[in-house]
């Protein structure tokens, strides 16, 4: 991988595994997705919110200038209050109506290159494993 971004390039691809869910995750260009890659691989243990599963990571990054708290199916984000990683695929007990809301702002750090809605399956409790693809 090249040192050298342009501002918004995509970064290296991260695979979450919980329970029976597997998930490809493409970084984006971001101070957060950075922490994450560095920080990986590790493991963690799956919590449900709603419609969203999140599970704490050894990384920390600062709230980003472009946090926000409602995200687009397959936005991957990093919660900085929890130091957690959510995958919201619908409604949180937070939303209003059918949008995704997470608890409060978070950096969208990635998007998914499979479908979050099969972590829908991953149970409370679940092993969940982070870890860089090689290429």
């Amino acid at each position: 991988m090249d040192a050298e971004k342009s501002e918004g390039e995509a970064m290296a691809i991260l695979r979450i595994t919980a329970g029976e869910a597997v998930l490809r995750v493409q970084l984006l260009d971001t101070p957060t997705a950075a922490a994450i890659a560095a920080a990986a691989p590790f493991l963690a243990t799956a919590s449900i919110w709603g419609e969203e599963v999140y599970f704490s990571t050894p990384a920390a990054a600062a709230l980003e200038c472009d946090a926000r708290d409602v995200m687009t199916p397959g936005d991957i984000a990093y919660w900085p209050p929890g130091k957690a990683i959510a995958i919201g695929f619908g409604p949180t007990p937070a939303s209003q109506g059918d949008e995704i809301r997470l608890a409060s702002p978070s950096n969208v750090f990635g998007r998914a290159l499979d479908d979050v809605r099969g972590f829908a399956t991953a149970p409370p409790g679940a092993a969940v494993a982070v870890s860089l693809v090689e290429d």
